[in-house]
């Protein structure tokens, strides 16, 4: 049985986004894996945050992927700082990885201009990186050991995290070319899942972004926001014919509706015969009564904090126990004194 392991940042409340692209694919995959799946509350102090609120969104994370389904009798669940081998392996890791390589990820050269914007950083007042902090360019390495410290075969990624996932392999080739053979290189298990766009036909679903429906929201409150999903962007009239192919709206509906209801909308979309308004309707009533049954269990798992923590503390002593046993193989190959 191979390992998978993914992680999530306690961002609380899980949304659309990461249900249907990532989520759900983890409940799939801990039926036929040995599943790790972290919430990364060190990948998220790399970002201005809220202290006061860190404990209730790791908490509520957690309750959130419970409920989803993920089965503490069949998957490892557990926070990330709970398991210090993380950041141990990360700052050995460091030490083999060039800057160059670092300072070419696409998602570091992104959020570095997001927090030199944030802080209000006019242009002559020297480089982006001049304020950025060290910790959202070491990002990568902490997450490339987050996954070797279980020497996971299969990683599940989405196509742009590719490039993450293999500065991980490069990274591991690196450290057993220099030390001897000890870390796996981890394998993509690419999702078949088509990204699910925001609200706005922008850019993917993203909370920073504001452009979600959270995965527990309140019924009203969800369809108020899917009435102002973007559409075709060439249906511009009611009577206008779309093209199903091009509509996050019925991208969505591959979700929540059956096969004889996709059919209708598609037919109806090219034909004009159903508008969007409806379209938006029929997707709301579906995806509601979908995840009414996750929404139940969220708040009962929400009531019960000592439940939640308990799993939270046992899978982290049970991925302690295989952190320590790759560490002490790691520090005998780096010639550490015992």
């Amino acid at each position: 049985m191979e390992t998978v392991f993914s992680g999530i940042q306690p961002s609380g409340e899980l949304h659309l986004g990461n249900y249907l692209g990532a989520i759900r694919n983890w409940v799939a995959l801990q039926e036929q894996h040995r599943c790790i799946f972290c919430i990364v509350d060190y990948h998220a102090i790399t970002a201005p945050y809220d202290a006061v609120t860190m404990r209730r969104r790791t908490l509520d994370m957690a309750a959130n992927l419970l409920a989803c389904g993920i089965d503490p009798a069949r998957a490892t669940l557990f926070v990330q700082s709970h398991v210090p081998e993380h950041t141990e392996l990360a700052w050995v890791l460091s030490a083999v990885t060039p800057m160059g390589e670092l300072s070419r990820m696409t998602q570091f050269k992104e959020k570095s201009q997001q927090q030199a914007r944030g802080r209000g950083t006019h242009p002559s007042a020297g480089t982006e990186a001049d304020h950025v902090n060290v910790g959202l360019f070491g990002y990568p390495v902490l997450q490339a050991a987050d996954i070797l410290l279980y020497k996971a075969t299969r990683v599940p990624v989405g196509k742009d995290q590719i490039q993450h996932l293999e500065l991980a392999r490069e990274i591991a080739r690196r450290f057993n070319a220099r030390f001897g053979e000890t870390l796996p290189e981890p394998q993509p298990l690419l999702s078949s899942t088509p990204k699910i766009m925001g609200l706005d036909g922008q850019a993917k679903m993203s909370k920073s972004l504001g452009n979600t429906i959270g995965l527990l929201e309140e019924p009203d409150a969800a369809r108020a926001k899917l009435r102002t999903a973007f559409t075709d962007p060439q249906r511009l009239r009611r009577s206008d014919p779309g093209r199903p192919e091009v509509c996050n709206v019925f991208t969505m509906h591959g979700f929540f509706s059956d096969e004889a209801r996709l059919a209708e909308i598609d037919a109806g979309c090219r034909t004009a015969s159903l508008g969007c308004v409806d379209c938006k309707k029929l997707l709301a009533d579906g995806m509601l009564a979908r995840l009414e049954p996750i929404r139940e269990r969220a708040r009962a798992l929400r009531a019960d904090e000592t439940r939640v923590a308990e799993v939270l503390r046992e899978g982290a002593e049970r991925c302690r126990v295989i952190a320590r046993e790759t560490m002490r193989e790691v520090r005998e190959k780096l010639g550490l004194l015992g």
